[in-house]
Order: structure tokens, then C-alpha cells, then sequence
């Protein structure tokens, strides 16, 4: 953003001081040509003082310092929600995420001892590799959140509830027809109704509970290769950043392979139950992932997953 120092200096000190000290010290003279004086000098001030080389530093230093106190603000929000998202993790999946990590750092090692072949920043390339990391720990925290639904959903024998539901429901909806047919109407012709009503209500909300079960484990099927497909993309980037030593080379394949994550990000910020994990990570600043966060005293329910 391109900063407008007349527009900045409208809003300063320095303009306060200017108007003090020109038209201020004509005012207090009390005399005409003392005012006249001021006024010239502050229009002086006006037009040459926003280009001064002093003013333009003091909002340049003051503009990057705003800026870098967003920029730690966004960074300290982001990592919040990543210690967030590791906290909540199994023991087995945080070992994971920290295997992955452990390839990462070899990756950064060997792209810095390729650096003296290209002038591109090493720190670019662990930007990247950041965003790498992100987006398997937020395939984790997916795959267990899935985990954990299907896991109830199976306690609660949802195929087995709507299969027998239905035949309940033939069954009734078949004495129904028969009662209808006698003269006089049956007098529990209408209790009879209301409750095949009930029932095909309840198989209504089972039928939409077991699609639910069926987009889960479709959606768990597929951030598992996911998982498994950025894996093998990461330690690909190693075994070519160990033997190639090109830096060209390895930052082609980091962004091959963010590329082929585009699809993947997308898909995973379009799953509502999961906006928690939806953000995607700021461009900003950063090494490569962050240390894992203390390993709770007591383990909690969702600890004893170690898939």
C-alpha cells in the first residue's frame, strides 16, 4: 500500500509544531505583519515539509511498525489455533504430524546447504513447507473428528435400526390397507395411522443420519490417501533436495506439490462441521511448523485413538 505523506502530514505532529511555531508565534506578536509573516512560513512548511527526508522516515518507521504489529497479531492468532489443533490430537496421530515435521526439517537443511546455486530465499522455501505441514495437521484433525462420528454412529447400529424400521413400517402400513377395507371402519383405524405417521418420520431421520454416515466415511476414506499422498510428495522433495542439491529444482517440486494440495484446501474449507480447521495459513513469515505443544497428564477419550 502506497502512503500518502501530504496526507500523513496533515495528521502530525510536525504539522501541529509547524502551525505553533508559525502562525501560533505571528498570532502572539499582535501585530500584522507578524501574522502575515507566520502564515508565509506555514505555507512554506506546508509544501516542502511533507517531502522533508526527516518526515518521510517518521511515517515510513511508523507504518512498518503498524504493520509488523499486525503481522504479529495474525501470526500469534494462527499459531494459537495450531496449538489448538495439535492439543486436540491423538497420541498417534501427533506422532505423525511430527514424523512429517522431522522430513520437513531435513528438507530445510539440505535447501540451505543448496542455497550458494540460487539467489531465491531459503526462507521462502520453509514458507511452503509450513503450509505443507498446515494442511496435514488439518487433515489429521479431520480424520479423528470422523473417526470419533462414525465411531458413535456405529454404536448406535443406524443400518441395522433402519432396516428393521422399514419392515415395521410395511408391515403396519399392509394393516392399515385391511382395516380400511372393513365396514365399518376399524375404530383403531386412526391410532393406527398416527403411528405409521410417527414411523415413517423416525425412518426419515434414520435415512438422513445413515447418508451422513455414508458422506463421513466417504470423506475419511479420501483425507486418508490424502494424508498418505502428501507423505510420499514430502519425502519425495527430500530425496531430491539430499541428492540433487539443486535449489531450482527442489523449489519446483515444493510448488508442484501445492499445487496438487489446491484441490485438497478447498475440499477441506467446504466442510462445515470442520471451520475450526478451515483457515488457510496467512502468507506470512515463519519456520518450518512449531514445537509440539506438552503431552496431556491424563488422557482424554479422543487420546485413545491411535490410528
Amino acid at each position: 500500500m502506497t502512503v500518502s505523506y501530504r496526507r500523513a502530514f496533515w495528521k502530525s505532529r510536525h504539522h501541529a509544531w509547524l502551525a505553533v511555531l508559525t502562525v501560533g508565534a505571528g498570532f502572539v506578536t499582535g501585530e500584522p505583519l507578524g501574522l502575515l509573516i507566520g502564515l508565509t512560513l506555514y505555507a512554506v512548511g506546508l509544501i516542502f515539509l511533507p517531502d522533508a527526508a526527516f518526515f518521510r522516515r517518521s511515517v515510513d518507521e511508523r507504518e512498518n511498525a503498524a504493520r509488523e504489529k499486525e503481522i504479529a497479531a495474525k501470526w500469534a492468532e494462527f499459531q494459537a489455533q495450531q496449538e489448538r489443533v495439535m492439543a486436540s490430537l491423538s497420541n498417534g496421530r501427533r506422532t505423525r504430524y511430527n514424523t512429517l515435521l522431522t522430513v520437513c526439517r531435513d528438507i530445510e537443511t539440505a535447501s540451505t546447504e543448496a542455497q550458494a546455486n540460487t539467489g531465491l530465499e531459503v526462507q521462502s522455501r520453509t514458507g511452503k513447507l509450513d503450509e505443507l505441514l498446515w494442511t496435514f495437521l488439518r487433515m489429521l484433525a479431520v480424520e479423528q473428528t470422523l473417526e470419533v462420528f462414525l465411531e458413535g454412529e456405529r454404536k448406535e447400529q443406524v443400518p441395522q435400526l433402519t432396516a428393521q424400521l422399514e419392515s415395521e413400517t410395511q408391515t403396519l402400513a399392509a394393516e392399515i390397507a385391511l382395516l380400511k377395507q372393513k365396514t365399518p371402519p376399524s375404530a383403531g383405524l386412526d391410532t393406527k395411522q398416527r403411528l405409521l405417521t410417527s414411523r415413517l418420520e423416525r425412518l426419515e431421520t434414520l435415512r438422513q443420519r445413515q447418508s451422513r454416515i455414508d458422506q463421513a466415511q466417504a470423506n475419511l476414506e479420501l483425507v486418508r490417501s490424502e494424508e498418505e499422498r502428501l507423505i510420499e510428495q514430502v519425502k519425495l522433495i527430500r530425496a531430491d533436495a539430499v541428492a540433487a542439491k539443486n535449489a531450482d529444482a527442489l523449489s519446483a517440486r515444493i510448488d508442484l506439490s501445492i499445487q496438487h494440495l489446491a484441490t485438497t484446501n478447498q475440499w477441506l474449507s467446504e466442510i462445515a462441521e470442520f471451520k475450526e480447521v478451515s483457515q488457510q495459513m496467512p502468507e506470512l513469515p515463519s519456520r518450518v511448523g512449531l514445537p509440539p505443544p506438552p503431552l496431556p497428564r491424563a488422557a482424554t477419550p479422543q487420546s485413545n485413538s491411535q490410528s
